[in-house]
């Protein structure tokens, strides 16, 4: 009798022994590794992993608040917003010119964000300096009107004033 139970208690241990623990269900927040171009990237599941990848590996600030996207185009969910003038790390750039970002330095793929969203740290005050709206001068048209009189007017009305 104690040879029957202990033939079945050895069974029964190595059929569970045998078994493997469930493994735990991919979610969007799983975390997976993708090599692109021979580059590897860490990046969320449900940020997809580009076609082609190109180094930059740069500090970049933001010029307005943009979209940040988890494909490059504008196919794509919205990841998160980037502020207007924040900081953030160029991994690469992707197909469509897009850019691959990051928080840090060589960290996880957040996400993508369209080329002209930003542009590098060390360029952005000349950048942003050279897109201000220069104010107009408005040229006057002037005829004589009879003797040392003149009557003028500015491009942008049509009324005329006699001096």
């Amino acid at each position: 009798m104690v040879n029957k139970s202990l033939v079945l208690t050895l069974l029964a241990v190595l059929t569970l022994a045998g078994c493997k623990a469930p493994t735990a269900p991919v979610t969007d927040d799983t975390l997976v590794t993708s090599e692109v171009n021979g580059v590897k990237l860490v990046h969320r599941n449900a940020v997809a992993a580009p076609g082609e990848f190109t180094p930059v590996n740069e500090n970049f600030r933001a010029l307005y608040a943009a979209s940040v996207m988890t494909t490059p185009d504008y196919s794509g969910k919205i990841v998160r917003y980037l502020d207007n003038a924040k900081s953030f790390e160029v991994l690469g750039r992707v197909e469509h010119s897009w850019l691959a970002i990051a928080d840090e330095p060589n960290g996880q793929l957040i996400g993508y964000i369209p080329p002209k969203a930003g542009v590098e740290s060390s360029r952005y005050d000349a950048t942003v300096r050279s897109d201000r709206p220069r104010p107009r001068r408005s040229k006057q048209v002037c005829v004589a009107v009879g003797g040392a009189s003149k009557a003028c007017r500015t491009n942008d009305t049509a009324t005329w004033i006699l001096d």
